[in-house]
């Protein structure tokens, strides 16, 4: 059996250890054998394996993701093991439930598993490329990603928010859980930055208490006065900035689209775009700049910066991405 492994992802390896790189050989060689050896994640068609950090010298627990497929195997994740069995995930009432029990099915029940893997799969390639372009180009702004949250820390979001979260979210945060930014931005157009775990959920709660406050005035006044600027099925994603959380996008679990929001008056309605659509356009801009027509990628040294959101006192140092 074929088993590739993704460049970012023997990139962490260097970051985490330095027998991690021989660690993960070592599993590709298993996975060669067996393919069929890890166990269902939280994500549809991703299997993971654990390796005991104990049986090499600088080298901690690890787990690994990979997608299982007829003629090959494909190594789409690298991390630190949290401690414990990574794949005990905490339930409301604080006990343990693997990662593919009640949620997990009613995610698959409304989308279906065949359309969850997909999901999954285009989630990861559009990210793919945004890393590798990062890599190559900006490693400043590589460097500013956070690596993937384990799907413990997810799940525990999700209880705190509340709703179930949604299939291309929950990958995208166990591949890259944040960008800490570079120089002050993040690397999506316009110089946003994917939101942290924890930024996430306490804009969760701000936007939710607000809301309710908004219920409250709402009361007593007529259907056609009253204002809806939050639902609970909104989840922050994005934030203007690394350090700017005062506007962003949500990603609505219900409709599946992207939203604007922002602490004020959020304009209504989604974005028309869903999370997919949104890398792939992202990492079409970076690949392709000629054509791109949301906004313009470009270079301050080994930073992205977009042209939407360039500082005008830095306007002399932006050079355009070639291509």
């Amino acid at each position: 059996m074929k088993v590739e492994i993704q460049p970012d992802v023997r990139d962490m390896a260097v970051r985490l250890g330095a027998d991690v790189p021989y660690a993960l050989k070592a599993v590709a060689g298993q996975l060669a054998d067996d393919p069929d050896m890890g166990r269902p994640s939280g994500l549809p068609g991703i299997l993971t394996v654990t390796v005991d950090g104990d049986m090499f010298e600088d080298c901690p627990d690890l787990s690994v993701g990979y997608l299982r497929e007829p003629d090959r195997v494909e190594i789409r994740f690298l991390r630190a093991a949290p401690v414990g069995d990574p794949s005990d995930l905490p339930s409301a009432d604080g006990s343990a439930e693997p990662s593919t029990d009640i949620h997990e099915r009613e995610r698959e029940r409304s989308a279906g598993p065949g359309t969850a893997a997909v999901t999954v799969r285009e989630v990861a390639d559009a990210l793919q490329r945004i890393i590798t372009w990062l890599r190559s180009n900006a490693p400043d702004s590589y460097a500013a990603l956070r690596t993937g949250a384990d799907s413990a820390a997810v799940a525990a979001l999700e209880v705190s928010l509340g709703i179930p979260i949604p299939v291309e979210l929950r990958t995208l945060w166990m591949l890259t859980a944040g960008d800490d930014g570079a120089d002050g931005r993040g690397c999506l157009p316009g110089n946003m930055a994917l939101m942290n775990l924890e930024a996430v959920g306490a804009r969760y709660r701000l936007k939710t208490a607000a809301h309710a406050h908004q219920d409250t005035l709402d009361a007593d006044r007529p259907a056609e006065e009253q204002i809806t600027r939050w639902t609970a099925t909104r989840i922050p994603v994005i934030a203007l900035g690394p350090a700017d959380s005062t506007a962003g996008l949500y990603l609505d679990a219900a409709t599946g689209y992207l939203g604007s929001w922002s602490r004020s008056n959020e304009p209504q309605g989604d974005e028309l775009d869903t999370l997919v659509t949104y890398l792939e356009e992202t990492a079409d801009m970076l690949e392709a700049p000629a054509l791109a027509t949301r906004d313009k990628p470009g270079l301050i040294d080994g930073t992205l910066v977009w042209l939407s959101g360039i500082d005008p006192a830095q306007e002399s140092r932006w050079q355009p991405v070639a291509g």
